[in-house]
């Protein structure tokens, strides 16, 4: 009898749950529908081009080429965006800006909410405060900060010059020395209220009992922080460290706005545009431009997978 009354309350937890899966679904498909057009169909079509001989002066005559966009051997000499060396310069930014800017905002980004997340008077207005970077568009953040870095009418020239850093003006962005280095600033500026954001409403849902336990044993509370606080909002970290390095792997605009097509701060967004754009190939530019598709593809893979084992081993620990 009590196998028979286990067996149909299974049946129907197993019936509610597949009725619930098909509701999902049932929500889900219009927003895949519009989706798949919205983004699919461009990604297909890019990569179609960059299979062929496209350009935007000629759309009318296409012609399938192959590989040759990627990589071709053709006199002993190897062309395509595979073989230039310009493209692989433009990875390596692209991945240095990456790498140097996220690891910067998650590094800030806490140390902000740390602060924001304490006692004081005035905490309200300071919380709006810190938001104002990120709510300011990134074209007119990065033309601002284009102004304030200016050699020659640049406050910050002017400021460093006054305290008697500098002797004379610094080419913040035509500098090949600093030039990235000016990119990651405007970055890390613009975007670390972000992480400061996710950081700070995970601390708000911590349990008050272990601190308060921590605080009762005298445990300092920089041990506190590594041994308590940042384990638990690490999720939280992890959500926001995949945000930016999506955003920071398809840079565009702070870079070109500050540095426009120079060598020294290309990324591989900037590559395709140059392409496409002012030398109008489009099969080319498309080639780089579904190379690009794949590497954030495969970052973002390989991170989602290292981050999932690391809270798995976290959690056995």
């Amino acid at each position: 009898m009590t196998s028979t009354v286990n067996h149909g309350a299974q049946y129907r937890s197993t019936k509610v749950r597949r009725q619930r899966v098909k509701a999902a679904w049932l929500f889900l498909a219009p927003m895949l529908v519009v989706l798949t057009l919205v983004a699919g169909w461009p990604l297909v079509r890019t990569f179609y081009f960059s299979f062929t001989d496209a350009s935007l002066s000629d759309l009318s005559n296409i012609f399938f080429i192959g590989l040759e966009n990627y990589l071709v051997r053709d006199d002993g000499q190897w062309y395509g965006v595979l073989a230039d060396p310009v493209w692989w310069r433009s990875v390596w930014n692209t991945f240095f800006f990456a790498i140097v800017s996220v690891s910067l905002e998650v590094v800030f980004g806490v140390i902000v909410a740390l602060i924001l997340n304490a006692e004081f008077k005035g905490r309200t207005l300071v919380r709006a405060a810190v938001l104002i970077p990120w709510a300011i568009p990134t074209i007119v953040s990065a033309q601002m900060w284009a102004w304030m870095l200016n050699d020659q009418f640049g406050i910050i020239n002017e400021l460093l010059m006054t305290l008697g850093i500098i002797a004379d003006p610094i080419a913040w962005t035509a500098d090949a020395s600093y030039s990235m280095w000016a990119v990651i600033m405007v970055d890390v500026w613009k975007t670390t209220p972000f992480v400061a954001l996710l950081a700070l409403a995970a601390m708000q849902m911590l349990p008050k009992d272990c601190y308060e336990a921590a605080e009762v044993d005298g445990i300092h509370p920089v041990r506190v922080f590594f041994r308590v606080t940042l384990p638990l909002i690490t999720p939280a970290l992890m959500v926001a460290v995949i945000f930016r390095l999506l955003d920071a792997l398809r840079v565009f605009d702070v870079i070109y706005v500050l540095t426009s097509n120079s060598t020294s701060t290309m990324s591989m967004s900037i590559y395709a545009r140059q392409q496409l754009v002012e030398f109008q190939d489009v099969g080319y530019g498309s080639a780089a431009s579904t190379l690009l598709f794949l590497i954030i593809a495969l970052a973002t893979i390989a991170y989602l997978y290292l981050g999932r084992k690391q809270l798995n081993l976290g959690g056995d620990a």
